[in-house]
């Protein structure tokens, strides 16, 4: 994930935060509407944490990938 692309990630997040406590003022905290409008706070929070994990390839495994059949890509089992 990019720097922009996580910074729009995190702005949304925040749009969606500020609405949900919009809902949740005008609907009462026990409203089915207010669990929605937090819900959706939840899922971006847990997309934005999965991108972050998505771990970079170093340049070997970019490597391996390009060139499966290369010496230094060789993997030997026991």
């Amino acid at each position: 994930m990019t720097d922009t692309q996580a910074q729009n990630l995190n702005e949304k997040i925040q749009e969606e935060v500020e609405q949900a406590r919009a809902v949740c003022d005008i609907s009462g905290s026990n409203s089915a509407e207010c669990a929605a409008a937090w819900d959706a706070v939840e899922e971006l929070q847990a997309e934005a944490s999965h991108q972050r994990q998505d771990k970079k390839k170093n340049s070997l495994e970019q490597y391996c990938d390009d060139n499966p059949d290369a010496a230094e890509c060789r993997v030997y089992d026991e």
